[in-house]
Order: structure tokens, then C-alpha cells, then sequence
């Protein structure tokens, strides 16, 4: 059993050495399959290194949380603009034309809703149902320092030995729980531990203290999480500060689709991703489209 007493805090993370993956675009993505390496550029721009998530999987334990009363409506307009669906297999089904051409990021954990503890997940889809409906990736929430930890790493695990028979890649979710600290520390553990254990990328949270840390020390990418609601320049300039400081894209949901106008805020954060536009001319950007017709 490992020396927990004697481990040292970590001090060097080398941020501004960039890891070096010979074979392909994508950190750490060099020895995978050719299978798994086509989903994963399809999720990411090559061109860029960069995604745009769209994040509307919150209704598999909030059930219709606002801005996700009627997918059909208020999100298929949306899809141009987006790099990668992060979506349920049922709102997949039932509500995106089977004639997209955008990548699915399937959720494939549930379990409790938000009456009940969260960390009390299960895999909920199969890695075959992920092949038939031509999934680019399947996600999963890892609960470290939760009540069910390990249950969610072994989830992880799980998905992850069947992803790479099937050749498709597996994106851990970093969930933090409401005990939990949202700190550089804890998502420096969080992230690594998913990595490690063979996830193919890592969606977490931005911290303003430390952030590059966690992307310089977690080998696979990192995925920004949209997280709550905020005002649409904070949004734009989280996303800014995530992706300068090695973030491989965004997952947004509530900040895009809980705003006042969705496609003019999804393009903004388009531009902040891929052309590394500043906050301050993202918004500038936002409010134009805003102001024109179809975009309020």
C-alpha cells in the first residue's frame, strides 16, 4: 500500500512546455487506434486542436430544466454551430434528425435523480447501443471524493475496456459534489486519476487559480464544463482564460442555451475557441447578433 504520510505537494507542472504527441493532433491520443483517432477528429477540430461541445444531457437527472423544455424547438437550431452533440440516447432517438453530420458525445452513466445522492451512478447504456446509434464517444461521471467513488472509477473502467474493443473513446466527467472543493488541487486529482486509468479525454471544471496546472499535468485533453449560468462576458472570458491556459475546447450548456439569445452567444463562444478572439470583441460580437433578426 502506497506511503499516503509521505507524498509532497506537487511544484512543478512545466506549463510552458507543451507535450509533445507524435502521430497526431490530439495529446496523449498517439497510440490509439485509427478508429478511435477518426471519432476523436471528429469531436475536435484538427485544424484548431479545439471543440465546441453543446452540453443538453442535463434532463437524464433534472428532468426539463429550463432552456431544455422542448429540445426540438429551442436546440436543433443550434447544431450549425456546433462542433459535438453532448447529448442522452434518448433525446438522440426521439428528437435529432438521423440525417446530422455532427458528432455524438453519448452520456452513458445515470442512475439518481437530483432528489437522491448523485454519486450513486450506474452505467446506463451499453457500449453496443453507443456502436449501433454511431456514437463518436460515449461520457461518464467520476465522482472522486464522493460517497460512491469507486464505483464510478470502476463505471469508468468499465466503459473504457469496452471503448477500445470498440474503438471508441471514452470522456470522463469530473463531478464535483456540493462537500467538495472546486480548487486546482482537486481537479489536479480528479483529472489524473481519469487519465490514468485510461479515459481518452477529461471534461472539468475552470478554476481562476491554477488552472494551467491541471491541463499541463493531465495527459489526455481537457474539456472546459459550461458550469452555471453567468453573465454572457463572464462566459465568454472563462471560456477565454480556459482555452489560453490549455484547455482543449468547451462543453457548454446553461451558457448557451439559458441565454437570451443562443445562437448569437454560441457563436461568440465559436470564435473565443477557434480564433482565440478577447472576451471584450466576443461580446461586442454577441451583441450584434443579438440585436439582428432571428437571433433573439
Amino acid at each position: 500500500m502506497a506511503d499516503t504520510d509521505g507524498v509532497k505537494e506537487s511544484k512543478q507542472f512545466y506549463e510552458d512546455i507543451p507535450m509533445e504527441t507524435p502521430g497526431f493532433f490530439l495529446r496523449g491520443s498517439g497510440s490509439l487506434d485509427w478508429g478511435m483517432k477518426n471519432r476523436l477528429s471528429r469531436v475536435f477540430n484538427p485544424q484548431t486542436g479545439r471543440t465546441v461541445m453543446l452540453a443538453i444531457d442535463h434532463g437524464y437527472f433534472q428532468g426539463p430544466t429550463t432552456g431544455l423544455e422542448r429540445v426540438d424547438l429551442n436546440i436543433l437550431p443550434l447544431e450549425p454551430q456546433i462542433d459535438a452533440w453532448m447529448l442522452t440516447r434518448g433525446i438522440l432517438r426521439t428528437t435529432v434528425p438521423p440525417t446530422t453530420n455532427k458528432p455524438v458525445v453519448l452520456r452513458a452513466s445515470g442512475g439518481p435523480s437530483i432528489l437522491k445522492e448523485l454519486s450513486d451512478e450506474q452505467i446506463a447504456v451499453s457500449m453496443e447501443d453507443a456502436v449501433r446509434v454511431n456514437a463518436a464517444a460515449v461520457a461518464i461521471q467520476v465522482f472522486i471524493g464522493g460517497q460512491f467513488e469507486t464505483r464510478s472509477v470502476h463505471n469508468m473502467t468499465r466503459l473504457v475496456d469496452e471503448g477500445l474493443r470498440c474503438g471508441i473513446p471514452v470522456l470522463a466527467v469530473t463531478a464535483v459534489g456540493k462537500d467538495m472543493v472546486r480548487d486546482a488541487k482537486y481537479f489536479r486529482l480528479a483529472c489524473r486519476i481519469c487519465a490514468e486509468l485510461g479515459a481518452q479525454f477529461v471534461k472539468t471544471y475552470y478554476v481562476a487559480e491554477g488552472f494551467e496546472t491541471i491541463t499541463s499535468s493531465c495527459p489526455v485533453p481537457i474539456v472546459m464544463a459550461g458550469g452555471k449560468k453567468l453573465p454572457e462576458l463572464d462566459a465568454l472570458t472563462m471560456a477565454y482564460n480556459a482555452v489560453q491556459q490549455g484547455a482543449a475546447g468547451v462543453d457548454m450548456g446553461r451558457n448557451i442555451f439559458q441565454s437570451d439569445a443562443p445562437t448569437a452567444m454560441l457563436a461568440a463562444v465559436r470564435e473565443v475557441v477557434h480564433n482565440n478572439m478577447k472576451p471584450a470583441d466576443a461580446l461586442d460580437l454577441y451583441k450584434t447578433l443579438k440585436s439582428e433578426k432571428g437571433n433573439e
